[in-house]
């Protein structure tokens, strides 16, 4: 697999608080430099980041958060978010699920949620992180139902910011149990060229990470 073909299926990630305007342009002209397929960013800085890539003519995609990172934000607040980040000109949307109600087993109000922000969406692209850490196999697996029946387009492993990553033997079993032509992005964690690879070919079709472009750039990959 060539460093292009990897390179297309991350969503080149700045999501620490401290964030500023100069890091998130950087993060764009890197994206556009080597062809990511998203800058994922946080929410504030979805207008601005947009006019940034309209003015430079790039087709890199902005990706932003919802109900980050823990998820307990109520429906209608994802509902707002999502809404606003379309509005400010977001073109895929990441959202983190009530891990709460996983526990609880509350399907219903999860797949009702889920496909309540992404009538928010307005149409655009949404994931669905669900923080995979924090979760039993039967979980994933349901949750692995609950998304394939959503009118989702992604499920996603992780935010980056709990206790752990995107794993290989999560994306094997999201592959074997997703459906319904819905995508899987591996987040968190993913820190070299060889790593990003073996998500891909295990059935990760998206990869969220800061560290891929930093390897190309020849710099220390630390960071999500």
């Amino acid at each position: 697999m060539d460093i292009k073909t990897i390179l297309a299926s991350v969503d080149h990630t700045l999501l620490k608080p401290d964030a500023t305007w100069e890091q998130i342009k950087e993060i764009c002209d890197d994206a556009i430099q080597y062809g990511t397929a998203t800058v994922c960013i946080p929410p504030s800085y979805v207008a601005r980041c947009k006019a940034y890539m309209t003015e430079k003519n790039s087709s890199v995609g902005v990706c932003t958060v919802i109900g980050f990172p823990n998820g307990y934000n109520t429906p209608a607040i994802k509902m707002f978010e999502a809404a606003d980040a379309v509005h400010n000109g977001a073109d895929e949307i990441d959202m983190v699920i009530n891990i709460a109600n996983v526990k609880e087993g509350q399907n219903a109000s999860l797949l009702a949620e889920i496909n309540a922000v992404k009538d928010a969406c307005r149409g655009k692209t949404l994931k669905v992180i669900i923080e995979t850490c924090l979760l039993t196999e039967e979980e994933k697996i349901r949750m692995c139902d609950i998304v394939s029946r959503s009118n989702a387009d992604y499920i996603k492993t992780s935010t980056g910011f709990s206790t752990g990553g995107a794993t290989f033997e999560d994306i094997a079993l999201m592959k074997k149990h997703m459906t319904n032509g819905k995508g899987i992005k591996a987040a968190g964690g993913i820190s070299s060229m060889e790593d990003a690879q073996r998500f891909l070919e295990l059935g990760a079709t998206r990869l969220g990470t800061s560290r891929i472009v930093k390897l190309v750039k020849n710099e220390q990959a630390t960071g999500y």
